[in-house]
């Protein structure tokens, strides 16, 4: 299974850095469309629609709402972005969830419901790749927030192994503990000192600590990405969203935590591009 998990990342890691670094903006558009619209084929079991038909309806669906937005909106325009950073008070109401289960359960018990969710999760990570991907330093802000996920789940995996006694949220998703969260975060803001430290030198002592602090808050709130998703799996009795990545389960067991970082990085770079 290890072995699996390294292969299978080792293809996934190289694809998007491809994406960000040799795709202009339409084309990673697409390709990060194509990404979404599996997930949203995934979301759909999730939320109990098993049926095939169900499913695929869901990701074509999927393609047309983000074909509209591609049309009708325009990435440089305030609607994008607050679409994007709104995205936050919902995952702030997912922590709620997270904290609350098992004992409260109820919306739960609605497939409707579960799969409304999947707007502001799946749409602000699209809505905020993109914007990312039309500002001027695209391509060191998408790599320095794809190393950000990457490096919290490394450092997250090796601290968990060495150190995790205490589990994170048991009822939710037992493997997961608080050393693996402090571990990710460590290893994440390391990584941001050392882009700064590269790309961003002229910063101040305030700039620093924003750095420090949102970097931080980027992947506390990525994590909230990943238990979300478990919640869902467990509530469904599956352990995995497909079986599409061999080792890795399937699209969304990758991204959630970037579904849940994306619109926060977002919010970092707003702030840091103004201290």
């Amino acid at each position: 299974m290890l072995l699996q998990r390294i292969v299978t990342a080792l293809v996934l890691a190289p694809l998007m850095l491809a994406g960000i670094y040799l795709l202009p903006n339409s084309g990673f558009r697409i390709f990060i469309g194509l990404i979404v619209i599996l997930a949203a084929w995934e979301w759909a079991n999730m939320a109990g629609f098993t049926r095939a038909s169900a499913r695929v309806g869901l990701a074509i669906v999927t393609a047309f709402g983000l074909l509209g937005l591609n049309q009708w909106l325009a990435v440089e325009s305030l609607l994008w972005i607050l679409l994007v950073l709104s995205a936050l008070v919902f995952w702030l109401v997912a922590g709620v969830g997270v904290y609350l289960f098992p004992r409260a359960t109820n919306w739960l018990t609605s497939p409707l419901l579960k799969l409304l969710v999947m707007v502001p999760v799946l749409g602000a990570l699209w809505m905020g790749l993109v914007w990312l991907k039309s500002q001027p330093q695209s391509v060191l802000l998408l790599t320095w927030l794809m190393l950000l996920v990457w490096g919290a789940d490394i450092g997250a995996y090796f601290a968990g192994r060495a150190f995790g006694n205490i589990k994170l949220a048991p009822a939710v998703s037992p493997g997961k503990t608080w050393a693996g969260v402090y571990g990710g975060m460590v290893t994440s803001i390391l990584v941001s000192v050392v882009i700064a430290g590269v790309y961003l030198p002229a910063y101040s002592v305030t700039g620093w600590i924003w750095l420090v602090l949102l970097s931080a808050a980027v992947i506390a709130i990525s994590v909230l990405g990943d238990l979300f998703e478990s919640l869902l799996k467990r509530n469904r009795g599956i352990k995995d969203s497909s079986s599409l990545l061999p080792g890795h389960g399937g699209i969304l067991d990758r991204i959630d935590s970037l579904c849940a970082a994306t619109p926060m990085f977002v919010l970092l770079w707003y702030v840091l591009a103004v201290v």
